[in-house]
Formats: structure tokens, C-alpha cells, sequence
């Protein structure tokens, strides 16, 4: 498909949108939607996509990457119906961007390539105010460790990092001793996220990327969890030891 043909497609779900949001004949659901309402989905046809990288199931991967466009089309048929931008407004920005952060394909810099693209991004949170310090812009909504891991990343460019996995290894047996040491819930909530904090940043220094790991490990432990269930459908009415043998054997 040649970029006319996929500028006219992609058209075509602009004006499904636009009529579902008409205030007189649209769909009852769809106008009533607002930029908050619709970040959840956003978030969830994101990782719908993941989801379908990991499986390696291309088309689930078409659809769910239609899903996710779909995301982008309604919020900036949002933002139009507000007077604020509209979708070519959202294309012409990230078109902007794309082509500023590649200063040595589309500019006068000869070379430069990934470190270049992160001077250009330093230089742009820099411009905005209140996101000049060197963990703004760190988006709040992205998952736990995911964020953890990129504000480690943010600190290590300026140097503040531990030189080796050595260090957070440590800081992971300091901060298990300190979980046990607390009196209170808000101590023992407090001292399980410097727990994990550390963990992240010691699956960071062993080349782990700590989100990927933890999916893997829920996926495991559900495939686990459903042979044992489907190996004995009275497992629930066992007991905690028969529960771990039928654990063990579905491991094996």
C-alpha cells in the first residue's frame, strides 16, 4: 500500500468517528466518552498489542493494532470537537518529532544515531516548564516497574548508579532485612517498594528487563496453575500438601 492509499484508509475511520460522535444521530456510548474515560482503553489495546508480539500471532497483531489506532482517532476527534487538535494536527506533530530527534538522516548532523536522538529528547524536556530535571517527563501512568527501571536508566546518565550488579544485589538483601523490621503496615508498605525498587534495578544491571520477566513468570504460573486444575477438578477441596505435590508434579 503506497502513503496515499493508506492516508485514504486511514480517512475512512476518521469519518466512522466522527459519526459515531454526531450529537444527534451518533452512538449513545461513544458520545458520551471523554479523554479519561478512554485512557483505560488506550492503556489495555497497548498491551493487547504486546500481547500479540509475544505470541507471535500476526493477525491478532493487525487487529489489535487497529484497536490501538482506533485509541488515537477517537481521542483527537475529542480534542477537534474541543477546538484543541485534530488528527492531522497529532500526524504533523509526531512527523515534527521524528524528523528533529534524527538530526543525522534528515538534517546537517553526519552521524550521531541513538546517542544523538537522546541529546534531541534531553534538549526538548529541557524547553517545556517544570520538565527540565533529568527524571522529567517520565510518564505516571506506565506500569510500576516498567517506570522504576526508566527512572534508574534517567539517574545512570548522569552517573548516579551503581557500577556493577554488585551493588543492587546488596541493596536487595539491605532492603528484604528492612521489610522484616517493620512495625507498621505504611513501614512494611514503604520498605516492599524499595524491595522491588531494588529488584528492578538489579535485573536492569543484569541486561533483564524487569516487566518482560515478571509477564513471563504470571504466564508460567498460570500454565502451572491450570494443569493442576485440570489434573484434578477436586483440587480446590485439597489440602495445602497435596496442593504443593500437584505444584511440584505440574513444574516437572
Amino acid at each position: 500500500m503506497d502513503g496515499s492509499s493508506a492516508i485514504d484508509t486511514v480517512g475512512r475511520i476518521v469519518a466512522i468517528m466522527a459519526r459515531l460522535r454526531d450529537p444527534v444521530s451518533g452512538c449513545e456510548w461513544d458520545r458520551a466518552q471523554s479523554f479519561a474515560t478512554i485512557a483505560p482503553y488506550t492503556i489495555e489495546e497497548a498491551y493487547e498489542v504486546a500481547d500479540a508480539i509475544e505470541r507471535g500471532d500476526m493477525a491478532d497483531l493487525k487487529d489489535e493494532l487497529g484497536d490501538l489506532l482506533l485509541q488515537v482517532v477517537f481521542h483527537s476527534r475529542i480534542a477537534e470537537e474541543a477546538g484543541l487538535f485534530d488528527l492531522r494536527d497529532v500526524v504533523d506533530a509526531i512527523s515534527d518529532k521524528m524528523e528533529r530527534r534524527h538530526p543525522h538522516i534528515f538534517g546537517d548532523a553526519a552521524d550521531g544515531g541513538h546517542p544523538l536522538w537522546e541529546q534531541v529528547k534531553a534538549a526538548e524536556r529541557q524547553a517545556r516548564p517544570g520538565q527540565s530535571g533529568t527524571l522529567a517527563g517520565v510518564a505516571l501512568g506506565m506500569p510500576a516497574l516498567a517506570r522504576a527501571e526508566k527512572l534508574q536508566k534517567r539517574a545512570a546518565r548522569v552517573g548516579f548508579d551503581w557500577p556493577d550488579a554488585s551493588g543492587p544485589r546488596a541493596k536487595i538483601d539491605e532492603e528484604l532485612a528492612e521489610v522484616e523490621q517493620a512495625e507498621t503496615d505504611a513501614a512494611r508498605i514503604e520498605e516492599v517498594g524499595d524491595l522491588l525498587f531494588s529488584v528492578v534495578n538489579w535485573a536492569r544491571h543484569l541486561g533483564i528487563d524487569p516487566e518482560a520477566a515478571l509477564r513471563a513468570a504470571n504466564g508460567k504460573f498460570e500454565r502451572r496453575f491450570a494443569a493442576m486444575e485440570a489434573a484434578d477438578p477436586a483440587f480446590a477441596e485439597r489440602t495445602l500438601n497435596q496442593q504443593e505435590a500437584a505444584w511440584q508434579r505440574a513444574k516437572r
